[in-house]
C-alpha cells in the first residue's frame, strides 16, 4: 500500500487529473454561486466595491489557496495523506503537548464546516428555480435532495464517483465559458488584479473591512482540498488547481464585468427576490441548463465533504479524540468508509441548517467563522512542521507571520457575522472541541491511574495454572486485549482476572496489543513467546486509516503460526484432539467504571463522568475490536482515581 500512495504521489495522468476534479475541488469550486452575491447584498451596486471585492477574491485565491496550500501545505504529507489530524500526527513527534489544541480546534471546525457547506451549497443552486418561479418555496426540495445525498452514503461513491469528474468538468468548463463571454467585451475589469483596488476597498469604505467575511467564502474548500490529498495525490491536485483556478477566476471576473454594467441598480431589481449574478449572467435560454448543471455541483460538492468527515472522524478515533462508532466499509476501494451514526448526525445538522435560516442569503452569515479557525489551526502546525524539516528561521517567521496576519483579519471580519447566524457553526466546533478534550483527557487519566506489573513475577503462577487440574478449564485460548505498550509488562487487572478473580485455567494464554501509528496505511504484526507453549503477546501496528478488525487478524496469526509450527490450536480436549478439532477461543475484555472510592478533583469528576456517559452511547469493546461476541467475555473493572488515604480504626471490646 505504501508503495501505492508513493505511486499516486510521483504520477502525473490524465486519469488522475479527471478524479482530482471530481474529488478534490466540490467545496472551493461551487464558491462562484454565493461568494460574489454576498458582497454585494442588499446595496445598490457601486462599482469600488465590485473591483475591490474580486480583487480581493483574485489575491485570496492566490495567498491562501495556491501559495499556502496547493504549494506549501500539501508538501505537509504523511505518507501520501493529508488534513489537519496527518499533519498533527506528523508534528506530534516533536513533543509539544500544547500542538493537541490546534489540532482538536482545527479538526472539530472543519467538521462543523460539513453542517453548513451541503445546505449552502445546495440552496445556492436550487433558489435558480425562482428565476422561473418567484415564490417557490425551495427549502422542501433542499431536504429532499439532502436526504436522497445522505441515503446513498451506505452504498459506497464508487459508482457515483466514476459521473463526479466528467460533471465537474462540464461544471468549471461552464464556469470558465459563462465568465469569458462577459469579460470578452469589459476587458477593463482585469484591471482589478491589481491589488491596489482590494486595498481601496478595505481602507476608504466605511464596511470595506468587513467584506473580507463575504470574499474569505471564495477559500473555505481549501482546507478539505488538503484533507483530500490521500485520494488523488499531490502533483495530480496541483497541476489541476490551474485549471480550476483559471475558470474560477474567469467567472468572478466575468460577474464583476456583469455588474459594473448595472451600476445604480440592485440585484433584486434584476433578478427578482433572489437575484445571483451568478445566473444573470447566463443567457435566458441557458439558465434551465446552468440550474440542473449548478444543483449537480453542489451535490457533489456536498458528497466531498460528507466522505471527508467520515475519514476526519475515523481519524479522530484512532488518535483518541473521538469515542469508538461503528463503522462500515461499503466497497474494496481502499480508504473508502462509511459510518451511519456521523451520515445521519450530519444530516440532522443540515436540515436544522436549512430550517433555521431557509434562505441560502441568510446562510452565508453562518458560512466562514468555523473554518477560518481551523486554518488558523494549520498554520499553527505548520509552524512545528518547517521546524522538523529544519527551515530557515527567518524564511518559517515570514511566511507565518504573513499568514497568521492574513488569517487573523479574515477570523476579525468573519466575527462580524456570529450575531448573524455565525454562532450556529461556532456552537456547533464547541459541541465538538468538548467532546475530544473529553475524550483525549479521559484517557490521558484513565492511562495515568492503570497499574503495570512485570509478567516475569507471574510466569511460575502461570506455567502452573495452565495444568493444574483441580481448577475448571475456562478456556482451550484464552485472549486479553492489553494496553501495555512493552512487552515484558501487563496490566495489573489482567493478571487479577487470570489469579483472583475467579481463577481462568486455559492451555494457552494469549496477550493482543494494537498499536496505532503515525502513519496511515501499514498493517504488520510481531510474535513474542513469553512462556514456551504456553503463553504468547502479539502486537499489531496499524496505521491510523486501517480498520480494526482484531478478530479477522488474530485468525491470521494463527494460520500463519500453524503453517510455521509454532504452535499447536487443535483441542487439548482428549476426545477432541484425536478428532483434530480446533481449540475453543475466549477473550476477556475489561470495562472500566469510576469507584466510588475514587477521591476526584473537581475538574477530573467533569471530565470522568462525561466520559462515561458518552462511552455509554459509543461502539462497545468487543465490536469496536471486530470481535464475535459469542465468544468474548466482558468483566467489570473499578477505576479508583486519587484513593482516600488509609483510614485507622481502634478495635474495642
Amino acid at each position: 500500500m505504501k508503495s501505492l500512495h508513493n505511486n499516486l504521489h510521483s504520477k502525473l495522468t490524465l486519469g488522475g487529473i479527471l478524479v482530482t476534479l471530481g474529488i478534490i475541488y466540490g467545496d472551493i469550486g461551487t464558491s462562484p454561486l454565493y461568494v460574489m452575491k454576498a458582497i454585494i447584498g442588499l446595496h445598490a451596486i457601486d462599482a469600488n466595491v465590485v473591483l475591490g471585492g474580486v480583487s480581493c477574491i483574485f489575491w485570496t485565491l492566490t495567498l491562501q489557496t495556491t501559495i499556502k496550500y496547493v504549494l506549501i501545505t500539501l508538501s505537509a504529507d504523511n505518507n501520501g495523506e493529508g488534513g489537519i489530524f496527518a499533519l498533527y500526527a506528523l508534528v506530534k513527534r516533536t513533543k509539544v503537548k500544547w500542538l493537541i489544541i490546534p489540532a482538536i480546534i482545527g479538526g472539530s471546525s472543519l467538521l462543523a464546516d460539513g453542517i453548513i457547506t451541503p445546505p449552502i451549497s445546495v440552496s445556492s443552486a436550487v433558489e435558480g428555480i425562482r428565476t422561473f418561479y418567484p415564490n417557490i418555496n425551495t427549502v422542501p426540495i433542499v431536504i429532499g435532495i439532502l436526504f436522497a445525498l445522505f441515503t446513498i452514503q451506505q452504498f459506497g461513491t464508487k459508482l457515483v464517483g466514476k459521473f463526479f469528474a466528467p460533471m465537474m468538468l462540464i461544471w468549471f468548463g461552464m464556469l470558465g465559458l459563462l465568465g469569458f463571454l462577459q469579460v470578452v467585451n469589459h476587458i477593463e475589469v482585469f484591471k482589478a488584479l491589481n491589488p491596489y483596488y482590494g486595498y481601496r476597498l478595505l481602507s476608504d469604505h466605511p464596511e470595506g473591512f468587513y467584506v473580507l467575511g463575504f470574499v474569505f467564502l471564495c477559500t473555505t474548500g481549501a482546507e478539505a482540498l488538503y484533507s483530500d490529498m490521500g485520494h488523488c495525490g499531490r502533483k495530480n491536485i496541483r497541476i489541476s488547481w490551474a485549471f480550476v483556478k483559471t475558470t474560477l477566476v474567469l467567472n468572478y471576473f466575468g460577474q464583476a464585468a456583469y455588474l459594473i454594467q448595472h451600476e445604480g441598480e440592485t440585484l433584486q431589481n434584476l433578478g427578482g427576490k433572489n437575484g445571483n449574478p451568478f445566473y444573470l449572467i447566463m443567457a435566458d435560454w441557458f439558465q434551465p441548463v446552468g440550474i440542473v448543471i449548478a444543483t449537480m455541483a453542489a451535490v457533489i460538492a456536498s458528497q466531498a465533504l460528507i466522505s471527508g468527515s467520515f475519514t476526519l472522524i475515523n481519524e479522530a478515533m484512532r488518535l483518541n479524540f473521538w469515542p469508538k462508532v461503528k463503522i462500515k466499509y461499503p466497497t474494496e476501494l481502499k480508504g473508502q468508509l462509511y459510518i451511519p451514526s456521523i451520515n445521519w448526525l450530519l444530516f440532522a445538522g443540515c436540515v436544522m441548517v436549512v430550517l433555521h435560516f431557509e434562505e441560502s442569503s441568510n446562510m452565508e452569515a453562518a458560512y466562514g467563522l468555523a473554518i477560518i479557525l481551523c486554518m488558523i489551526m494549520t498554520t499553527l502546525l505548520l509552524t512545528y512542521y518547517m521546524i522538523l524539516k529544519r527551515v530557515a528561521w527567518y524564511l518559517t517567521t515570514l511566511l507565518i507571520g504573513v499568514y497568521l496576519a492574513i488569517e487573523f483579519s479574515f477570523l476579525i471580519a468573519n466575527l462580524n457575522k456570529f450575531q448573524h447566524g455565525g454562532y450556529v457553526t461556532l456552537f456547533i466546533a464547541l459541541v465538538l472541541i468538548g467532546i475530544m478534550t473529553t475524550w483525549f483527557m479521559a484517557k490521558q487519566i484513565s492511562k495515568n491511574y492503570t497499574r503495570f506489573v512485570k509478567i516475569d513475577s507471574y510466569k511460575k503462577v502461570l506455567a502452573e495454572l495452565s495444568v493444574d487440574l483441580t481448577i475448571p478449564k475456562y478456556a482451550t485460548h484464552l485472549v486479553y486485549m492489553t494496553n501495555a505498550s512493552r512487552v515484558d509488562e501487563i496490566e495489573e487487572k489482567v493478571m487479577y482476572s487470570i489469579l483472583q478473580k475467579r481463577p481462568k485455567r486455559a492451555d494457552l494464554y494469549w496477550f493482543v496489543h494494537v498499536n496505532i501509528l503515525s502513519e496511515p496505511y501499514k498493517t504488520e504484526y510481531k510474535v513474542t513467546e513469553i512462556i514456551k507453549d504456553d503463553l504468547f503477546r502479539i502486537d499489531f501496528n496499524l496505521g491510523f486509516r486501517e480498520p480494526t478488525k482484531i478478530n479477522l487478524m488474530f485468525k491470521e496469526v494463527l494460520k500463519d503460526m500453524v503453517n510455521n509450527g509454532e504452535v499447536d490450536v487443535t483441542s487439548r480436549y482428549e476426545s477432541l484432539n484425536k478428532n483434530n478439532i480446533l481449540g475453543d477461543f475466549k477473550f476477556v475484555l475489561s470495562e472500566k467504571f469510576l469507584s466510588n472510592d475514587s477521591d476526584l478533583l473537581w475538574h477530573e469528576k467533569v471530565i470522568m463522568n462525561t466520559y462515561f456517559f458518552i462511552k455509554k452511547l459509543s461502539l462497545s469493546e468487543e465490536k469496536a475490536f471486530g470481535l464475535d461476541s459469542s465468544s468474548v467475555k466482558i468483566e467489570q473493572f473499578p477505576m479508583v482515581l486519587h484513593p482516600p488515604e488509609k483510614i485507622h480504626l481502634n478495635r474495642i471490646s
